[in-house]
């Protein structure tokens, strides 16, 4: 089983940014953090990456839901999403498998949330 699911996209990198940003509101997540790793390697290590951000998306319903099944499930959230640029204008957007990630916890209530939480990215992924 893949632990994500990516779509790559022909766009500006702010572009798809932005898009990813909409979709995922139209699938009831918002994002709560946003981590760039181009700057902050650069400023950390003076190193130059390619464009690549992290988002923490997060359904709250959702999070609600998982965090009465299983206290700790907390270190498993938000779900990330990574928007990184690739050659010829090309932008990777990738979401991760909830499934995948959740089978590491044993609690069957668990299960059922993270496919419907996968259903969800995966509309968001496809919708781009």
């Amino acid at each position: 089983m893949k632990y994500y699911t990516s779509k790559t996209l022909k766009t500006g990198f702010e572009d798809a940014v932005e898009k990813v940003t909409e979709a995922l509101k139209k699938e009831g997540f918002g994002v709560l953090s946003e981590i760039d790793i181009h700057e902050k390697l650069k400023e950390k290590l003076n190193v130059d990456f390619r464009k690549y951000k992290i988002l923490g998306a997060c359904n709250p319903k959702y999070a609600y839901e998982a965090l009465q099944q299983e206290d700790k499930v907390g270190l498993m959230l938000p779900c990330n999403v990574i928007i990184q640029e690739l050659d010829n204008n090309l932008v990777e957007v990738a979401a991760i498998n909830p499934v995948a990630s959740m089978m590491a916890i044993e609690n069957q209530n668990l299960s059922e949330i993270a496919v419907e939480i996968k259903e969800k990215l995966e509309r968001m992924i496809a919708s781009l």
